[in-house]
């Protein structure tokens, strides 16, 4: 079975909920999932040895949040080269911090992201079945290319 590391933050839960629903897509798809909240990450030790990694943050003014981006420095030292992986991350108006987080993944670590692009839902869409929905076929379709 694939192992995958999902690691996210989330100030108010809503990054959070998408993280879960995209851990059920996962697990529907075969995976086994570890779900781990950014802070919780305390050296590059704890990240290697996934098959795949989806990471995941919330938009604040325009940008990722601070402990986002030291966990991306973080996750660097890890060597995720080849690796599969994923993005995902929630906003009420404007939406960056998901695209950022996949084109550091793509283009800095060098890893095999999915050609859906990043998950970048409003947090009103997260509360629906439409936006679990989404999140869920996320997860299966960064599961069914470690395949």
């Amino acid at each position: 079975m694939k192992r995958v590391l999902i690691a996210y933050f989330s100030r108010t839960g809503t990054t959070e909920k998408m993280a879960q629903f995209i851990a059920e897509g996962m697990r529907m798809g075969g995976c086994d999932v570890d779900l781990v909240s950014i802070s919780k990450v305390n050296s590059d030790a704890e990240i290697i040895g996934y098959d795949g990694y989806v990471f995941g943050c919330p938009t604040y003014h325009k940008d990722m949040t601070n402990n986002m981006k030291q966990f991306l420095f973080l996750a660097e030292r890890a060597n995720l080269i080849g690796k599969i992986g994923g993005a995902f991350g929630s906003h009420t108006h404007s939406g960056e911090s998901a695209p950022m987080i996949y084109e550091t993944m793509q283009h800095v670590y060098k890893m095999d992201m999915t050609t859906l692009g990043p998950l970048n839902l409003t947090e009103e869409m997260i509360k629906t079945d439409e936006g679990a929905k989404a999140c869920q076929q996320y997860g299966k379709a960064v599961s069914e290319m470690m395949k």
